[in-house]
């Protein structure tokens, strides 16, 4: 029973560190939270996301704007709104729900945070609605047509689903009048304002992400790349860093200026190409090639990543040093499968308020 006491002082560690950094901490429910308690239970009876039935969610806290924040016109075009943009598909929608849930816990402003939505099975929106009935969002198709001959085989099948390259398409998907937009993956949660990552100083870069220039750069890209000057040349005048792309500020206007989505595609042609294939691990790369090096840096807080483990076996993993904004459970390992399956992580436990899954309750008899 070692291990279980292990496991039990690393969790008392980890609760500990919630109650008494104030950077895990939200802002007073007083201020932005109306509401403490779950109003309800949502069921969805019908076809959802390609043959699930029933899919039990709790409908989330009623919420809106503290005193000074003001609330616009509403309008996707409105100047003051921030704007997010996340997946929604059958596989992750229970993280993407509770990535939704801890933003608009956090923020001050939660009724001026704009979501839109990418999904390639368009009646999830209808799932959204019912969940977060005051949520401002628009939902976007995403052909997986338009990226299924460019993808190559990865670690793991979920980087190889076409949703996760929809992130590459923001800027030809959102409205022109969106210039900027946060990318969040869905296996997170936010523990403070988005707002202060929304206000981030770009200094006139189209790419906003924690950078971690420590890491084994060389290793997402295969021999091939590294042996061939015309791919590792790539790199030449810039000191690429890895960044994950799971969290990113992006300057879409910059973004579409630049045409960078034909330059990643252009990467992922060459990677289906012969002689055979430049890098590894999906979507990323790619990101990297047209990126690394010049990326605007953000505070690590913004993204404690890599807390699913690595790709493989999905291992406990503690968080990195200092302040803490947004957990992120990159690696194939995900809270709500740890959880559900009975051994979850230490620090699984801090997605589980976010988590909106449930049963559904007992319609009343009419």
């Amino acid at each position: 029973m070692l291990w279980a006491a292990r496991l039990s002082g690393f969790f008392s560690a980890a609760m500990l560190m919630v109650v008494l950094s104030p950077s895990l901490q939200s802002f007073p429910p007083a201020e932005a939270i109306r509401s403490s308690q779950f109003d309800s239970h949502v069921r969805f009876p019908g076809q959802i996301a390609g043959g699930a039935r029933g899919l039990p969610f709790r409908r989330a806290p009623s919420f809106r704007n503290a005193a000074d924040c003001g609330n616009g016109t509403g309008n996707v075009c409105d100047p003051s709104l921030v704007h997010i943009a996340i997946t929604l598909d059958e596989g992750y929608l229970r993280g993407s729900v509770a990535a939704v849930h801890s933003v608009v816990q956090h923020a001050m402003c939660p009724e001026s945070v704009f979501f839109h939505f990418l999904v390639s099975d368009p009646s999830l929106g209808d799932l959204v609605r019912a969940v977060f009935p005051q949520l401002r969002f628009k939902v976007y198709y995403f052909d997986p047509a338009r990226v299924r001959g460019l993808i190559s085989s990865s670690v793991r099948q979920a980087l190889e689903e076409p949703l996760n390259y929809a992130r590459n398409y923001l800027a030809d998907l959102l409205e022109p009048c969106v210039r900027r937009v946060i990318y969040l993956d869905s296996d997170l949660v936010l523990v403070d304002d988005v707002a202060k990552l929304w206000r981030t100083d770009l200094g006139g870069r189209t790419v906003g992400a924690p950078e971690y220039c420590h890491a084994n750069f060389t290793k997402y890209f295969t021999d091939r790349f590294w042996s061939e000057e015309q791919f590792a040349g790539t790199f030449e005048g810039r000191r690429p860093c890895y960044f994950n792309t799971g969290v990113m500020v992006l300057d879409l206007a910059r973004w579409r200026h630049a045409g960078y989505t034909r330059r990643i595609e252009r990467w992922m042609e060459i990677q289906k190409s012969p002689p055979g294939r430049i890098y590894e691990l999906g979507s990323l790369p790619p990101f990297l090639l047209v990126f690394a090096g010049h990326v605007a840096a953000i505070e690590h807080r913004w993204n404690q990543h890599g807390l699913g483990g690595d790709n493989i076996l999905g291992s406990c993993r503690d968080l990195h040093p200092g302040p803490v904004s947004l957990l992120h459970w990159s690696g194939s390992g995900k809270p709500w499968a740890r959880l559900g399956g009975g051994r979850p992580c230490p620090l699984d436990a801090l997605w589980a308020p976010f988590d909106l899954y449930g049963p559904a309750a007992v319609e009343p008899a009419r």
